[in-house]
């Protein structure tokens, strides 16, 4: 069960009302335990509130990218952006699909750690270089990617960056941080 939000709300939290505001608040407590901040914030405008659910209901069912290849991707892209809700739900989300939440816990820090696979680096290599501004990614790394993900596992991992870079973007330009999603892992995050 998520604790307490740390969140300093730039857009104050909408009411949830309605019969759509029902919907979302059910499914929000069943899936993830409560309400997360974000929701409060989107649903001060319905339309992009719909499509941003619709958009994500469809990327959870991509499936050609390995689930920790992908956790990994978004974890290390939201550290870049330093969005701790992200992080904060990385590690649940990471803990929930069962991953090696040690493992996952090092993505932060993953140039000093040893307990990534050559692989896994790669990836990670690019999600950074997507993430910087302007992005730094190159056609040697994308070529290699390609070689050992194949292409559409490269176009997948390439759009979650990209999605992750929105979300983190967005919940850190609304003031939203760590919401205590984490507290349910086996292991707390480790602080970058």
């Amino acid at each position: 069960m998520p604790g307490k939000t740390t969140s300093n709300f730039r857009i104050p939290k909408a009411e949830l009302t309605g019969v759509y505001g029902r919907v979302m608040t059910a499914f929000s407590k069943r899936t993830y335990g409560e309400v997360p901040d974000f929701a409060y914030v989107m649903f001060h405008n319905r339309p992009v509130t719909k499509a941003i659910v619709s958009f994500e209901s469809k990327v959870a069912k991509f499936t050609a990218l390995d689930p920790n290849l992908k956790s990994y991707a978004e974890m290390v892209t939201a550290a870049t952006i330093g969005c701790s809700w992200c992080m904060d739900f990385g590690y649940f989300m990471a803990h929930n699909k069962g991953l090696d939440e040690a493992k996952v816990r090092q993505v932060p820090v993953w140039r000093e750690s040893d307990v990534f696979t050559p692989l896994e680096r790669d990836v990670l290599e690019y999600a950074e270089a997507m993430t910087a501004t302007p992005p730094e990614v190159d056609d040697e790394m994308v070529a290699n990617l390609a070689r050992q993900l194949g292409n559409e596992a490269i176009v997948e991992l390439t759009a979650m960056i990209s999605l992750e870079n929105m979300r983190s973007r967005t919940n850190s330009a609304m003031g939203l941080a760590s919401q205590g999603y984490s507290d349910a892992c086996e292991l707390a995050p480790l602080a970058r």
